[in-house]
């Protein structure tokens, strides 16, 4: 009898221990911006904060092609912690919609969080003599 509750409290305590984790709450996931020229860049951020009740460890990220920079906090942000995640867009040779997307790893349910943005990049005018 003191077995199967012993192997109760451990299975209990476990659950417990699983249901503990790091959350992203995240102010808005998808940005639309205001149309740029071709070869401007775009440089913005997504706030957060960690919802969650555990330390959000965010190991490394993802991006659809090199135009797109991310820099995020290299330590921990602790539950209840704000922070931002840095995005630098270069719009050279890129023309019309351009959706993006950021995959970000972190211990996070899942594992993975994401994040779009969106722009209409024009040709560039040729300046007026």
């Amino acid at each position: 009898m003191i077995r199967i509750a012993a192997l109760f409290l451990i299975i209990l305590n476990s659950a417990i221990a699983f249901g503990q984790s790091a959350e992203f709450s995240f102010y808005k996931k998808i940005l639309k911006f205001d149309a740029i020229s071709e070869g401007t860049p775009l440089s913005f951020q997504y706030e957060f904060t960690n919802s969650g009740s555990d330390p959000l460890i965010i190991n490394d990220y993802k991006v659809q092609c090199s135009c797109t920079k991310v820099a995020f906090p290299k330590t921990p942000v602790l539950p209840g912690e704000k922070a931002s995640i840095q995005v630098d867009f270069d719009s050279t040779d890129k023309i019309g919609w351009q959706y993006r997307t950021i995959q970000l790893y972190a211990n996070v349910p899942g594992g993975v969080s994401e994040l779009e943005f969106r722009v209409k990049v024009g040709r560039r005018t040729a300046p007026r003599p």
